[in-house]
């Protein structure tokens, strides 16, 4: 099962304060894409940046088949492997002052279902609770 996951990008992370680009498969959203295809809002902040940061990574926590795999000062990264065939998506937060830019992308395949944009949505509304 394990040939499902792939390995991690070596483009994730941030880059002059940017996250990576969607490739142009439809598998992928960032709150920094100018294109209606992988737009997604950005993420409210709930509190301080430090208090959002605190949170998502207690949400992250709570999730199934998430896996918080790098922390570092106003960024988080997860990979969120699937049920059945373990398919990973790589999932990023940049939380700043205005609000937490987000990107999450399937690692392989094109079509990913509107996984990764659903993903990002849940995540909105437990940040709203």
């Amino acid at each position: 099962m394990s040939a499902c996951s792939g390995s991690p990008p070596d483009n994730l992370g941030v880059t002059d304060g940017r996250l990576a680009a969607c490739p142009d498969s439809p598998n992928c959203v960032n709150s920094q894409a100018s294109d209606t295809r992988h737009a997604i809002e950005a993420l409210p902040l709930k509190g301080t940046p430090e208090q959002t940061q605190a949170y998502l990574k207690a949400l992250l926590k709570d999730e199934p088949r998430a896996l918080l795999v790098e922390e570092a000062p106003g960024y988080l990264r997860a990979e969120f492997s699937s049920k059945l065939m373990h398919f990973v998506d790589d999932v990023e937060f940049v939380v700043g002052a205005a609000g937490v830019d987000v990107r999450s992308a399937s690692r392989l395949g094109y079509a990913d279902f509107d996984v990764n944009r659903e993903r990002i949505e849940q995540v909105r509304q437990r940040l709203n609770q």
